[in-house]
């Protein structure tokens, strides 16, 4: 490994492609190695090639894996060890969205999203946190969203899982203030990524909550992310607009984001 790496390990979760992959991206001239998973295998070989083609000494390891499942990250989790990789970076970037009203969701669905944006990435931060710590250097990027700011009617659930993300994050980066280790809790708002298409139910026309205006190109959430972790901020809402949009929820009473949010729903 690059002794003179910023991270000797990096891990990006969610790696095939949008976020994820530009988190891999952006982060590789700064990294040793880096772990890739996700469930699409021959996306991130795609990916591990172009970054080490594009920088010379990175290895880039693959790892095909359905991080909703307990027993697959803990198979992940036993090769990662038994390899000698231990991330001292992660970017906790897996996710999954529904759109539509509770009462008609798909069980299946509502519990992989629930096991994927919150039981993984919680499991993730506590199998890699304790040896960040032993090491007092270390980062965690835990990808929330704006959406963890509102109740959200048809996105309910996953604006509630991001809740969790931006808690858990900020309660996590307070008990690490004296370990060396930063926590940043990334808030983007709408992305033009293939989330949208996921989060779908079958053939219908309403996209994921948001207006073309407030939409953020992938590159310019991830810059920016960067910069926050770089100086020490614990949430970042990526674009002024995403910001603005953040102070104004912020400021509003509870009793009118209600009835502006009412005015939502399908």
């Amino acid at each position: 490994m690059l002794a003179e790496a910023k991270y000797q390990c990096a891990l990006v979760t969610g790696a095939s492609a949008g976020l994820g992959a530009e988190f891999a991206s952006q982060f590789a001239p700064d990294c040793a190695s880096m772990v890739l998973v996700a469930r699409r295998g021959e996306r991130l070989l795609a990916l591990a090639n172009e970054l080490e083609g594009r920088h010379s000494g990175l290895k880039v390891y693959c790892f095909a894996v359905d991080l909703c499942s307990i027993d697959q990250r803990q198979k992940f989790f036993s090769r990662l060890k038994s390899k000698g990789l231990q991330p001292d970076l992660l970017v906790n970037n897996a996710g999954m969205g529904d759109v539509g009203a509770f009462a008609s969701s798909d069980w299946g669905k509502i519990q992989s999203m629930m096991d994927l944006n919150m039981d993984a990435l919680t499991h993730c931060c506590h199998q890699f946190l304790p040896a960040m710590i032993a090491e007092q250097k270390g980062a965690i990027v835990n990808v929330s969203s704006l959406a963890a700011t509102l109740p959200i009617p048809d996105f309910a659930v996953y604006a509630a899982t991001k809740a969790y993300v931006s808690s858990f994050s900020e309660a996590l980066s307070i008990e690490l203030a004296d370990h060396g280790v930063n926590v940043l809790a990334v808030c983007p708002g709408p992305v033009h990524t293939e989330f949208g298409e996921t989060a779908k139910r079958g053939e219908q026309d309403r996209n994921v909550p948001g207006r073309e205006y407030f939409y953020v190109e992938a590159q310019q959430v991830v810059s920016e992310s960067i910069w926050a972790l770089e100086t020490g901020r614990t949430r970042v809402f990526p674009s002024l607009k995403i910001t603005l949009a953040a102070v104004l929820i912020a400021a509003t009473p509870l009793f009118l984001l209600r009835k502006v949010m009412a005015n939502t729903s399908s």
